[in-house]
């Protein structure tokens, strides 16, 4: 089964245009805000520095559909799903939700790299990590 992670959150009068409606660009925002409660709840952080090699997860895809506008001091409760771990990335939806009915739907890819003085490089998904990423495996 697929490790999965929701929050609930209310839209801030920042976040929105002028008409009150969630600016497109900030479901971005609100992915990455997920993604990271994701990561603290199983035990992790995208950027691990406790290694002899930091690891970190660049987003090297990003989409997002919209269906119905959120609007501010609304609720909308958001819902990661890891649909694919592979060697070295992996794949979420972002669901996003207000009192059930779908307002958006987001697509993430991510990809496990050693880091080194700003650089890159692509490494296989460590096991420990790859366990929790897949199940969700609480600390």
């Amino acid at each position: 089964m697929p490790a999965e992670f929701t929050m609930r959150r209310r839209v801030q009068f920042a976040e929105t245009d002028m008409a009150g409606v969630l600016h497109f660009s900030n479901y971005f925002r609100l992915m990455e805000e997920l993604e990271h409660a994701f990561w603290r709840s199983v035990g992790l952080t995208v950027y691990l520095r406790d290694r002899e090699v930091h690891l970190s997860w660049p987003r090297v895809a990003a989409s997002c559909e919209y269906y119905s506008p959120l609007r501010f001091e609304e609720e909308v409760d958001l819902t990661l799903i890891v649909n694919k771990v592979g060697e070295t990335s992996l794949n979420y939806e972002v669901d996003f939700r207000r009192g059930g009915e779908r307002c958006a739907l987001g697509h993430l890819t991510a990809v496990c790299c050693e880091t080194n003085a700003g650089m890159f490089a692509p490494t296989r998904i460590p096991a420990e990590v790859r366990t929790r990423l897949e199940g969700g495996v609480k600390e």
